[in-house]
């Protein structure tokens, strides 16, 4: 009898399994923070004959300022603010990337009226190199830390023409996600053309400040392949900052709900080619990707 009630028992649990365990497949909320705390550093850059300060977002044992970097090696990505912007209104999307394990350096350079595209660019790629000799200086918190043939570059607005440029200039470089990214002088436009790294060009079809015709459009059109462009349906020009300013424009989606997409898009694509996780491939590349009711996709592989 014991025995019948135990296989009684299991059965009747059996439908209450179903209903709690998690399904098979379920893709993971890449706009929730990942698995690691995000630990923060403001550095004095020297590097490529350029020096300037930069903020580092990383993957840390702790949260907070100067905590110890996790343990591994971790890919790293150079990111270019937009004119006139501060780097703290990029905390959020930095402090994001390193939670899934992506160094993020942030130059604060060119960040007056009147600044230098071509330079910055420079300055992106002297942050990458920079971050790759942090893998060998010792008493550095990143020695041994730097996955040194893993590295990306992203940037907003005059930022994201900037990581076209450098990505131009870089062999080194192996992906590019840019958002809003505008035509520069020299031309963005121009440098995508002799770029062949994948590039992920993310827009919004409210922005009023630098739009997808006279800037991302282009931009994408002239790029090789792989490329892809990816409108956040609703998305506005300062969406992609944590907050506004004087000249900002408004979207018909909050900006909360444009930087979640942000983070979702950007990190699918970040950890499908910096960290090699195959898995990402549908939300980079695939059905979900393509159907996405918050995205309109175009794109080459």
């Amino acid at each position: 009898m014991r025995s019948w009630s135990i296989r009684i028992c299991a059965i009747l649990l059996i439908p209450f399994l179903f209903l709690t365990a998690a399904p098979a497949g379920a893709s993971v909320d890449l706009s929730a923070p990942g698995s690691y705390a995000v630990g923060y550093a403001d550095v004095s850059v020297s590097a490529s004959g350029r020096s300037f300060s930069a903020r580092v977002y990383y993957p840390a044992t702790s949260a907070g300022s100067g905590t110890p970097v996790a343990s591994g090696q971790f890919p790293a990505v150079a990111f270019g603010h937009g004119f006139f912007q501060t780097i703290s209104k990029y905390a959020t999307l930095g402090g994001h990337w390193a939670s899934w394990g992506t160094i993020t350096i942030m130059p604060t350079s060119q960040g007056g009226l009147f600044p230098n595209h071509s330079a910055f660019a420079d300055d992106l790629n002297a942050a990458l190199t920079w971050m790759v000799a942090q893998n060998t200086t010792a008493g550095s918190r990143f020695n041994a830390h730097v996955r040194t043939n893993r590295l990306g570059l992203s940037g907003h607005s005059m930022g994201g023409g900037a990581g076209v440029l450098a990505a131009a200039r870089n062999s080194s470089v192996r992906t590019v996600t840019n958002l809003a990214a505008a035509e520069t002088n020299p031309s963005a436009k121009a440098a995508a053309a002799t770029t062949a790294v994948p590039m992920q060009l993310v827009a919004g079809t409210n922005d009023s400040v630098a739009g997808p015709s006279g800037h991302q459009i282009p931009i994408y059109n002239a790029k090789l392949a792989p490329k892809q462009l990816r409108t956040i349906i609703g998305g506005f020009h300062c969406g992609f900052t944590d907050s506004g300013g004087i000249g900002c424009d408004s979207g018909s989606i909050t900006r909360a709900a444009q930087q979640a997409i942000t983070r979702r898009v950007t990190t699918a694509w970040l950890l499908y080619y910096l960290h090699d996780d195959t898995a990402q491939h549908d939300a980079v590349w695939g059905t979900s990707a393509q159907t996405d009711p918050a995205v309109q996709f175009l794109g080459v592989q």
